[in-house]
């Protein structure tokens, strides 16, 4: 039950490595209809809203689609207490796919959400459904197959680019800040469990490790990256520790592990190298959370923003 709670916390942003832009589903093409386009989803063709007005998500890309100007009517509840999302989702309901009196209520013309997803068969009688394999294919592609699905590729793809320049540019110069050499690590402390975690499980992980080039630790390297993260003990985290670490943190769990002599003895607390971020503002990989994290790296690793 643990790890279906992780899975679903962590889950939110996107992962692996294992897919390239070719891999994805084809671009959408037009449908006869001057109103609706077909997407080649990877259960085969869906007909869609060229123009979608009023679109669910339950689960994952809520960041994807508000960051493409796209009207959201509802989303996951871990989408909702994302602190990053509050304004954009003003108005906006919770629901999943259990709620289905409440989806036919909103009347969304398209509902987004993982290949998991309960009910489908139930909510394809609501709206058109997508969903997406978790780890099908790496964050940015993802963000691509969003805009092609909504009719933005363009814009998608253009993001894309843009961001992995700045991203790269921005490692350079935490590289020259911090040396080649220094290791970085990311961990967090979630339902009493600690985790460290690879290069493509969120919290930033995707810009530091994958557009940035920054070192990982041996350890977390050998434990973590494969899977995306792993579990540890307090005891031996010091193991696991980056010459910098970025702590996302949990605020309502128990933090006391970093008061014990154990933590207070690793060279990243003792040289004030741990940089503190909010969890629930850090878990996802979409374009807004993505850009909040840029500009979280370049405050602590180069002190450049207020």
């Amino acid at each position: 039950m643990k790890k279906t709670l992780l899975v679903s916390a962590l889950s939110l942003a996107t992962l692996s490595a294992c897919g390239a832009e070719d891999s994805g589903s084809e671009a959408a093409e037009q449908s006869s209809g001057n109103d609706t386009i077909t997407y080649e989803s990877e259960n085969g063709p869906v007909e869609v809203p060229a123009d979608p007005e009023r679109v669910v998500v339950l689960a994952s890309f809520a960041g994807n689609v508000m960051s493409l100007d796209v009207d959201l009517v509802g989303v996951d509840a871990w989408s909702m207490d994302n602190p990053n999302f509050e304004e954009e989702l003003e108005g906006v309901e919770v629901v999943s796919d259990e709620s289905l009196e409440k989806l036919i209520e909103l009347d969304p013309d398209l509902i987004i959400g993982l290949s998991n997803t309960n009910n489908i068969d139930r909510l394809e009688e609501i709206a058109p459904v997508v969903t997406y394999t978790y780890g099908e294919v790496d964050y940015l592609t993802q963000h691509i197959e969003i805009g092609k699905l909504l009719n933005k590729e363009d814009e998608a793809r253009a993001w894309v680019d843009d961001f992995k320049e700045r991203a790269s540019a921005m490692g350079e110069e935490i590289k020259e800040e911090i040396g080649e050499d220094a290791t970085v690590s990311v961990f967090e402390n979630f339902d009493k469990q600690l985790y460290v975690f690879g290069d493509n499980w969120g919290r930033g992980t995707e810009i530091l490790y994958q557009e940035m080039e920054l070192e990982m630790p041996e350890k977390v390297e050998e434990m973590a990256l494969e899977e995306g993260y792993y579990a540890l003990s307090a005891e031996v985290l010091p193991e696991f520790a980056g010459d910098y670490m970025i702590f996302s943190k949990v605020a309502d769990t128990d933090n006391s592990f970093t008061e014990t002599e154990t933590y207070q003895n690793i060279p990243a607390v003792e040289n004030g190298n741990v940089f503190e971020a909010e969890a629930m503002k850090f878990y996802f990989n979409d374009p807004l959370t993505l850009e909040y994290q840029l500009d979280f790296f370049e405050e602590h690793f180069l002190g450049s923003k207020s």
